[in-house]
């Protein structure tokens, strides 16, 4: 690479290795080879595999919670909808990755506690701001997000215009 690497670089090289090959490829050596450098460029970046973990971390809940989050509330009158669709829609990759990690790394296990705490905290705001009292909405959150852990965690996502079909499903029931 012809440019000097920045931390964000080495971070994002971290995440594609995370979704595609998993948290036993988050090693300096492995990284620094496939972006063409020495693993000192990343020591200059982090002092320690830790510290590169923890920015990781750091990133997947910027990326897999707030920026999603802000962008629902930026881009759309039915929050929820939206929220449905584009998670729904979306590449799970890092998801499985970042929570396989975590049933070995008790940061990665701190890390999706918090997300996890951070997303239900978000669905039963948007429940609530439909008027549903606090118990069901703090339920039906629950619900819903069992309901995306069981899709982001199962097979291959179903094709598009079934997929369309079980949203507007969901959607249904959680209005109910």
């Amino acid at each position: 690479m012809a440019e000097q690497l920045t931390a964000d670089d080495w971070i994002k090289q971290g995440l594609k290795a995370l979704a595609r090959d998993g948290f036993t490829a988050l090693k300096a050596d492995p990284l620094a080879k496939a972006m063409g450098v020495s693993r000192g460029s990343f020591y200059w970046h982090f002092a320690d595999l830790g510290a590169f973990h923890a920015a990781l971390l750091k990133r997947w809940r910027e990326i897999a919670a707030e920026q999603i989050i802000a962008d629902v509330e930026a881009d759309s009158d039915e929050p929820l909808k939206a929220l449905l669709r584009r998670t729904f829609g979306a590449r799970l990759d890092l998801e499985r990755a970042v929570r396989n990690w975590a049933a070995f790394d008790a940061a990665a296990q701190t890390a999706v506690r918090a997300i996890d705490r951070r997303r239900l905290d978000y669905i039963e705001e948007l429940l609530r701001k439909r008027g549903f009292e606090a118990a069901t909405a703090r339920a039906r959150a629950q619900i819903l997000y069992w309901t995306f852990l069981g899709f982001a965690l199962s097979g291959p996502p179903a094709p598009a215009a079934r997929l369309e079909g079980l949203l507007d499903e969901i959607l249904r029931m959680v209005s109910a």
